[in-house]
């Protein structure tokens, strides 16, 4: 028995579950409670379940069918987890406020408001303008090797000198900065946080200086910047998930300049209220960019270069489109249509789909990771939410042509629930974390394969037990490898309670083993790490 059945049942023996409620009778709570679990439900459950409830990545949680589900058995999901890639939050929630996200789930959700230009100008702000910026660097600090790190529940990221291992400053952002963006020249991080709110970072100055932000909705998670030449840091684009919607600005000062809907009808010819912007990547070699929306399956090329006459390619693929990365050439973009057990490839030269890949459940691959297979040349790699393998997909049309845009190969993970896997042109290693597996041990730990000889049984390790934090019963869950600039460490993030100590563990690529531990009080749930040279170069 796993994790959710054993202790599903002792629960259930001990009669430790709430009153059930009877199928007629929907559970009813008061304004305040409402209030607090509306706030839990943004913070824990919007991104998978959509602020509507209309499911994605996560289930369709509307009260057609989360009353037919009844309180208790709620409980327990919330509570346990499911193998399909929900996190355990027993050890996240208190049992009162499972019980009261169990209640709200069987409400009618609440419609937010719209949020338009004049919002967006109300909340711009410009803290030190274009001109007033430094005009060289202002540290010693060797801005390649810095990484910029998510503080998930305070609201922060961290800029940590990978050559010292010192935090070198944090900033204020937004909540749960979902992705860190480099510009074109290195110089600055584009940050945005779950709440919307998307922060400029000025690395030439002595410490880490967010010189403009603004607020592009309610709830958001992607961000990008103009690359191709002669717009170098001339734009910047931010998508949210509400309103479902993107939004243009200027590079250097964030002004908005256009905001563009993404409401509309899906692959299936059904129109979604919510079609909200999951993943957005500049290519390099024409002013587009590549605009990804979730629920409707459309990926939208977006045209840059004269924003007065906009110009869109819609791309039908699938749903529900989430994150992704390029190939080693550049050339083909490739897209987890998570829900739908798809990767979407688009040819960019073309601005044509190159092929739809049938995947194991719930591919999630970050940017995923590119490398020579010893048999069926390049390949893409994902890791999957909902199914323990790792996926390799090969992306060499040209002289792999009968291995293209096919799952060559399947690896064993050491579980499921994976959210990233990664490797490096410097490396002869593909790492993959497990950090939703409901499992503790398996949360904790990452899979490393020798991608010269993948016959060879890859080397299973806790990488949580390594950072020596105080013993508890939450799970210190092992999330996002990131190498150095020189793609000689790999770092991961100890996900911790927000109440307890948290780490980054350093280890050397070539032995696996432990270089450092990176220990701060204000290292608090750590979770998204982006190395400003690789980010900038889109190396993964």
């Amino acid at each position: 028995m796993n994790k959710f059945t054993v202790s599903a049942l002792a629960l259930a023996v001990s009669g430790m579950f709430n009153v059930a409620y009877a199928a007629d009778e929907p559970p009813t709570m008061s304004v305040e409670k409402k209030a607090s679990a509306a706030k839990i439900y943004f913070e824990r459950c919007a991104g998978c379940h959509g602020i509507l409830r209309k499911g994605a990545t996560g289930k369709n949680l509307e009260p057609d069918n989360t009353h037919k589900l009844g309180q208790n058995r709620l409980e327990k999901i919330i509570s346990y987890g499911t193998e399909g890639g929900m996190v355990n939050f027993d050890d996240i929630l208190s049992k009162d406020d499972i019980s009261m996200m169990a209640t709200y789930i069987q409400q009618t959700p609440d419609v937010p408001p719209e949020f338009g230009m004049k919002d967006m100008l109300a909340s711009w702000k410009v803290m030190v303008k274009p001109e007033d910026r430094p005009k060289k660097p202002m540290n010693k600090i060797n801005l390649k090797n810095v990484f910029s790190v998510t503080l998930r529940d305070t609201g922060e990221v961290a800029l940590i000198d990978g050559d010292t291992k010192q935090i070198w400053g944090i900033v204020k952002t937004g909540y749960a900065v979902h992705i860190s963006r480099l510009s074109a020249s290195g110089r600055y991080v584009y940050v945005i946080g779950r709440d919307g709110k998307l922060d400029l970072i000025d690395l030439w100055f002595e410490k880490p200086t967010i010189v403009a932000e603004i607020k592009v909705g309610i709830e958001a998670r992607s961000v990008e910047t103009s690359k191709f030449k002669g717009y170098e840091d001339k734009y910047a684009i931010a998508g949210s998930y509400w309103p479902p919607q993107y939004a243009i600005m200027d590079g250097l000062t964030l002004k908005p300049l256009k905001i563009v809907s993404t409401r509309g009808m899906t692959v299936d010819g059904e129109y979604h209220p919510e079609p909200r912007v999951a993943s957005i990547v500049a290519t390099e070699d024409k002013p587009e960019w590549v605009v990804n929306v979730k629920e409707t399956g459309m990926i939208r090329l977006v045209d840059y270069s004269d924003l007065k006459n906009l110009k869109e390619t819609t791309i039908e693929s699938a749903k529900f489109l989430h994150d992704g990365g390029w190939d080693s050439t550049k050339r083909y973009f490739l897209v987890a249509a998570n829900a739908s057990n798809k990767v979407a490839v688009v040819d960019t030269k073309t601005g044509k789909l190159a092929a739809l890949v049938d995947t194991k459940a719930k591919p999630h691959p970050g940017r995923g990771a590119n490398f020579v297979h010893p048999k069926f040349g390049p390949v893409w790699a994902t890791s999957h939410l909902g199914a323990d393998v790792i996926s390799l997909i090969g992306t060499d049309p040209a002289k792999h042509k009968q291995y293209a845009w096919k799952v060559v190969q399947e690896l064993k993970n050491h579980g499921g629930g994976s959210l990233f896997v990664k490797t490096h042109p410097k490396s002869n290693h593909l790492w993959a974390d497990a950090p939703l597996n409901p499992e503790k041990d398996l949360a904790e730990s990452v899979t490393v394969y020798d991608i010269k000889n993948l016959d060879k049984p890859p080397v299973i390790i806790n990488v949580a037990k390594m950072a020596d934090l105080p013993e508890s019963k939450a799970t210190k869950r092992v999330v996002q490898a990131e190498y150095n600039a020189d793609g000689t460490e790999v770092w991961y993030s100890i996900w911790a309670g927000k109440t307890e100590p948290s780490a980054i563990v350093v280890l050397d690529d070539k032995t696996l083993k432990m270089k450092a531990v990176i220990k701060d009080p204000k290292l608090i749930t750590p979770t998204g790490k982006f190395n400003v040279y690789n980010t900038q170069r889109d190396i993964y």
